[in-house]
């Protein structure tokens, strides 16, 4: 939790539609999940922006580091199973 009494920070992902991708939206304090969901919902879709919402404590998030960049996202040019360029796409595919 953080030193002030606002409780712990909580990152806010809202979903537009059903099927869409969720986005972060921002941050919210909460002291425990039911409030933060309960503070998101009245900053970030009190106009109906969203139809659903997740809230996840900044603390829980785990990132890789920018100085790990050339290891971490190493190319995999050894396992040409990974990269699609061997594939045929049919005529009229759409959304693949």
């Amino acid at each position: 939790m953080s030193k002030d009494s606002q409780g712990s920070v909580w990152e806010v992902f809202v979903q537009s539609k059903a099927g869409k991708p969720f986005r972060h939206a921002g941050s919210v304090h909460g002291f425990d999940k039911e409030m933060a969901l309960e503070n998101a919902r009245d900053l970030y879709t009190r106009r109906s922006e969203g139809t659903a919402l997740w809230v996840v404590k900044t603390e829980c998030i785990v990132a890789s580091q920018p100085e790990d960049a050339e290891s971490f996202f190493d190319p995999s040019d050894d396992k040409p199973y990974r990269h699609p360029t061997f594939y045929v796409m049919p005529d009229g595919a759409k959304h693949i």
